[in-house]
């Protein structure tokens, strides 16, 4: 083990808002380098079922698993799987799900892995080992689909341009390597001193798509309100505004009370299924911004599940969807 292992974001405040208790069983939906997972086995005859996509970091959680006499299971899948997952090992019910959304510290700083322009790589940036990459996308996606995917999940207002050079380029030269699309963004979008790299937002826009984040978001969502016993508390890290806007938006219309007019008929309610811990998202102290800049942007959000069944999930994206792009549709 490292003498100093990894803390995650807001991670004191996460477990907090957690509260874990002896004896119960817990999803740590997001493992990483398993920081969530420590915390909650210094708690006395807690489990924990961990997942995470990223092989690497199932390989690297392999010496806490064998320090954990058999109460930390650690699975190798999407987190959107959770309620299945848990299913698969016997568990019809846990105390608590905490997620950590997005990219980690430890994939940015892998060239290997492609995520960062910052570091030549190929242009990979899947957090699994399967489905396409960055350059497939990058490579079959229509003009129209890559300034959509760079406009909705980037929130860059450059996006047709961007789109509009790839296509050009691409004609001539494939894009196989993060430097090579980096450049043409800086190439195409003018910054001034002290902005973010031109390229942030459209790698960022890539990186979600191709791992279908804001989709898995939703579905583990819905799949922990499924999976939570009453009183059980889920607890979400995000790092961007997309992200924050799903969790906000699931959390509201789950603990939604209330409603109608007193001049309409009354509507019948759906009880509502969670019950806001977190009115106002949580966010990191100075000290901890101070120590590390990525932690400026993270919001934290949980509530507690309550006795009411679990809502429909009747939520759609409005963002292009990764098997329809590589088809063509």
């Amino acid at each position: 083990m490292n003498s100093a292992p990894h803390i995650p974001v807001l991670g004191r405040e996460a477990v907090d808002h957690l509260a874990p208790r002896a004896g119960g069983i817990y999803v740590d939906a997001t493992f990483g380098a398993g920081g969530y997972s420590r915390a909650i086995l210094e708690v006395p005859g807690t489990r924990i079922i961990a997942i995470d996509r990223d092989r690497t970091a199932i390989t690297g959680g392999a010496e806490l698993v064998e320090r954990s006499d058999g109460r930390l299971t650690l699975v190798e899948d999407c987190f959107s799987n959770l309620a299945d997952i848990c299913a698969a090992q016997g568990v019809d019910g846990v105390d608590g799900v905490v997620m950590d959304v997005g990219v980690s510290s430890m994939q940015l700083d892998q060239a290997g892995r492609g995520f960062s322009f910052r570091l030549d790589g190929p242009l990979d940036m899947r957090m699994g080992q399967t489905g396409p990459t960055a350059a497939d996308v990058v490579a079959r996606a229509s003009e129209g689909d890559l300034a959509d995917i760079i406009y909705l999940l980037g929130e860059e207002r450059h996006s047709r341009r961007i789109a509009r050079a790839i296509v050009a380029d691409r004609q001539e030269t494939p894009f196989t390597t993060t430097r090579a699309l980096a450049d043409l963004v800086g190439r195409v979008v003018r910054s001034k001193p002290g902005d973010i790299h031109p390229a942030t937002r459209t790698f960022q826009a890539l990186r979600i798509f191709v791992n279908e984040e804001l989709e898995e978001l939703q579905t583990a969502l819905a799949a922990a309100e499924r999976v939570l016993r009453p009183g059980g508390r889920l607890v979400v890290v995000s790092f961007h505004s997309l992200e924050d806007r799903i969790v906000k938006n699931f959390l509201g219309a789950r603990s939604r009370t209330g409603g109608g007019s007193r001049h309409l008929p009354e509507v019948a309610q759906i009880a509502p299924s969670f019950q806001l811990l977190t009115r106002r998202p949580v966010v990191a102290g100075e000290d901890e911004v101070a120590h590390n800049p990525r932690a400026r942007s993270a919001k934290l959000r949980a509530a507690e599940r309550t006795t009411a069944p679990a809502h429909e999930d009747d939520e759609e994206s409005s963002w292009p969807k990764l098997s329809d792009v590589m088809r063509g549709g």
